[in-house]
């Protein structure tokens, strides 16, 4: 993704109009289950919905509590006060992934009990590794951890055996639709999600998910539905142009990516074909014909395509080329990026 592209007015406005829709979550709820309790991280946004959940687990006078919140000063109140209402200590933390909103509680939880063991896949100073399939137990609750990248290089989701259920971290949320570092393998974390074939989903954001399996299916039918709707323009396109791009390699484009050569990190060079000039489907489509003839009149709001739209679609071409589904060529002198279907694999 760009700089700036989660804090562009255009997703800023999106997300704010999703917020709305929102249920009103309790900020302590202990009726999701006999052994599950959330507690809201007190920092409602843009990108965190109603706000981080963190979870503790188990049934007993110790429990284990999943993420920790951004650090927020109320949320800490509320769970140590929670703790201490009912006798509880908590003895392990497991984190979903780095993001700060799910890690920033961690100094509070340790002030309260030193004692507290802190676990992360990739850890930190002062962490523990946590590795696929490793368990963690607590009086009523096996906790089994699944190794998801995709949102992060470290994402970890963990099946609560006892009810079948995953705790989703933010791969899948409560409400909408999550966002990825890596599509290829989030696509791949979500497949594998959906094979556990888990009934509910406790998220890092939003409400819990109580058919799980339907909000898999959605979710993985969204990405792979912006994947054809793309090839087949392409598609379409390569087999009507009577002239045939030089194809760059996979590996090649690998090394250009992140430079001023049209890649993700590039979108100032992409405008050829729109505003009311004509597309030169010879040599390919630019990121920004595709989306004038999937989106229309959006892709000609520059700030909008550039800041929203464009970024989406990359990761999408982006990962077509590393599967060897699509090739690009970088054309004219501002070394735009033009995609096209490719016949045969690179």
């Amino acid at each position: 993704m760009p700089e700036g592209f989660y804090s562009s007015p255009f997703w800023a406005g999106y997300l704010e109009t999703q917020r709305s829709k929102l249920p009103v979550l309790a900020e302590v709820d202990d009726g999701l289950s006999d052994r599950v309790v959330r507690f809201l991280g007190y920092n409602p946004g843009s990108m965190q919905l109603q706000g981080t959940n963190t979870y503790l687990v188990g049934t007993g006078s110790s429990r284990i509590l999943i993420d920790t919140g951004e650090g927020s000063p109320q949320w800490a109140l509320s769970v140590t006060r929670y703790l201490e209402d009912h006798d509880i200590s908590i003895s392990q933390v497991l984190l979903t992934h780095w993001h700060k909103d799910h890690t920033g509680g961690i100094a509070d939880l340790l002030a309260h009990d030193s004692n507290i063991t802190v676990y992360k896949h990739m850890p930190e100073h002062g962490q523990l590794d946590i590795v696929n399939g490793q368990i963690f137990q607590t009086r009523d609750a096996t906790l089994r951890a699944v190794l998801t990248p995709g949102h992060t290089v470290d994402h970890m989701c963990f099946v609560l055996e006892e009810e079948n259920a995953i705790f989703t971290g933010d791969n899948v949320l409560g409400h909408g639709y999550s966002v990825a570092e890596d599509l290829e393998a989030y696509t791949a974390s979500l497949r594998l999600m959906a094979s556990l074939k888990c009934a509910v989903g406790y998220p890092g954001h939003g409400d819990m998910i109580s058919n799980l399996p339907q909000t898999m299916a959605k979710y993985i039918a969204q990405r792979v539905s912006r994947e054809k709707q793309i090839y087949a323009v392409l598609a379409k396109q390569t087999a009507s142009s009577s002239s045939c791009c030089n194809m760059t390699s996979a590996s090649s484009v690998r090394r250009t990516r992140s430079s001023n050569t049209g890649g993700i990190g590039d979108f100032g060079n992409r405008r050829n074909g729109v505003d009311g000039n004509e597309m030169d489907t010879a040599q390919g489509l630019s990121t920004t014909d595709i989306g004038a003839l999937i989106y229309g009149e959006v892709s000609k709001d520059s700030a909008t395509f550039d800041s929203a739209v464009g970024p989406l679609m990359d990761q999408v071409l982006f990962m077509l080329l590393e599967r060897g589904e699509v090739g690009s060529t970088l054309v004219g002198p501002d070394n735009t990026r033009h995609w096209f279907a490719t016949v045969q694999p690179l």
